[in-house]
């Protein structure tokens, strides 16, 4: 389902599953997965790829060459950025052309989730199952199942699957959605 209004180029490839709402931009070369929800006013740039069963929220804006796994949720208002030094002009004084600078893309992970209106910086990689707190900005990469808040964004504990924050209990961290066990090594966590 792609509303009316959408604008999604006839290069993109999105697949029969998704759902595409009013007013969201899917540029050329972009690939949208099976069973993704791209929402209102949502923009995927050029080559942005996208594995089954995303959601994107609405507003939410990712730039290339960002690269999302299976499942991967962005809230509303969220950004993905790509430009690790930006300016509008050269040191001359000209106008910047997309050949004075090289994108670098956020690389998220299966089951990574970023809060509404949080900034992920270009080149950062978000590890599986990873909770990016609302608000928060991210300039380094985040370990799998770390749950990171803040301006700069910062480990303040660790989540399973769930989106649950985890439990010690002797020794280990428990999930107490689930009762899933994970270990702690070298600021790493593990399933059990």
């Amino acid at each position: 389902m792609i509303a009316p209004d959408a604008f999604v180029d006839r290069r993109a490839r999105v697949a029969d599953s998704a759902r595409v709402w009013d007013l969201a931009q899917i540029r050329e070369n972009a690939t949208v997965g099976e069973n993704c929800t791209i929402g209102r006013g949502a923009y995927l740039d050029v080559g942005v790829v996208l594995g089954d069963n995303c959601k994107i929220q609405n507003n939410a804006l990712i730039y290339a060459p960002a690269v999302l796994g299976h499942g991967v949720f962005v809230g509303p208002a969220a950004v993905l950025t790509n430009d690790t030094y930006p300016r509008a002009i050269n040191p001359d004084g000209s106008l910047k052309a997309s050949s004075d600078w090289e994108s670098v893309g956020v690389t998220a992970h299966h089951g990574a989730s970023i809060g509404a209106g949080a900034v992920v910086l270009g080149g950062v990689e978000l590890g599986e199952w990873s909770l990016i707190a609302a608000g928060s900005v991210v300039t380094t990469d985040v370990a799998a199942f770390a749950l990171v808040a803040g301006i700069p964004a910062r480990r303040i504990g660790w989540v399973g699957p769930t989106g649950v924050q985890l439990t010690q209990r002797k020794g280990k961290w428990v999930d107490p959605e689930t009762g899933a066990e994970f270990r702690e090594e070298n600021e790493r966590l593990t399933p059990a």
